[in-house]
């Protein structure tokens, strides 16, 4: 299902429901602004339903993606509690530059919440928080990398300051990295949330959702796929 804001259903029953939310759309109101944000669209489509939206976690606003709901405050808690420790899984694909060291390895840095950012901190640092994912390479491109990642810990902002620490970051995250400003093929952060599994709040079954990268991200991924080797050109016969 299509909102008017380009919210799409990706799953709901009774107790939650599922949203993949286009990257620009905030996650949740911003203060003193008449923005829209997920929820406030998908509160308004409930409401002819004569139900509510819960929020059960955030993406940023510029990541596109799945993002999770509840539909009573109940459930809204049960589902908080799995995300507070950590037991969903949640994979993202994002497009970093460069070449990874392994095609497959795991990242801990620790952070301290600084304004709007993350800052890199000795891990012996008082307060500082613990933040670990692992990697997998979907594809090699030119000079970067398409990569599948599934978040360990959950601090906001983790993948694209942790990428963006290790020498890689995402392409288009000018807030980690201001010459990304310069990308002129996204006009975002190439990070998507693509794949989420939980425990439903009610029936305790694990449900799966999925989500297609929308066009700018799969157009970035063409734009930098290694072009394919032209073929040889036949030798043409010499005379007999």
């Amino acid at each position: 299902m299509k909102s008017r804001k380009d919210l799409y259903i990706s799953f709901e029953d009774e107790a939650v429901i599922a949203v993949d939310k286009p990257a620009g759309l905030p996650a949740i109101p911003i203060p003193n602004s008449e923005i829209d944000s997920a929820w406030s669209v998908l509160s308004g489509m409930l409401k002819k339903k004569r139900a509510r939206a819960y929020v059960v976690h955030r993406i940023d606003r510029f990541t596109s993606g799945l993002m999770l709901f509840a539909k009573t405050e109940g459930d809204r808690d049960v589902m908080v509690k799995q995300f507070l420790a950590h037991t969903p899984v949640r994979e993202y694909l994002a497009v970093v530059r460069g070449k990874l060291p392994q095609k497959e390895g795991t990242m801990v840095h620790y952070f301290r919440k600084e304004g709007l950012f993350q800052r890199k901190r000795p891990d012996k640092e008082p307060g500082a928080a613990r933040a670990e994912l692992r990697y997998r390479v979907e594809r090699p491109l030119r000079n970067a990398s398409l990569v599948r990642v599934s978040i360990i810990t959950g601090l906001q902002n983790q993948i694209r300051a942790q990428f963006s620490a290790a020498g890689h970051p995402i392409i288009g995250d000018r807030k980690y990295n201001p010459e990304e400003a310069k990308e002129k093929h996204i006009a975002r952060v190439a990070l998507h949330s693509a794949h989420l599994e939980f425990r439903h709040p009610r029936t305790k079954k694990v449900i799966v959702v999925e989500s297609e990268p929308p066009s700018d991200f799969k157009s970035l991924v063409k734009m930098l796929s290694p072009k394919p080797p032209k073929p040889e050109k036949p030798e043409t016969p010499g005379p007999a």
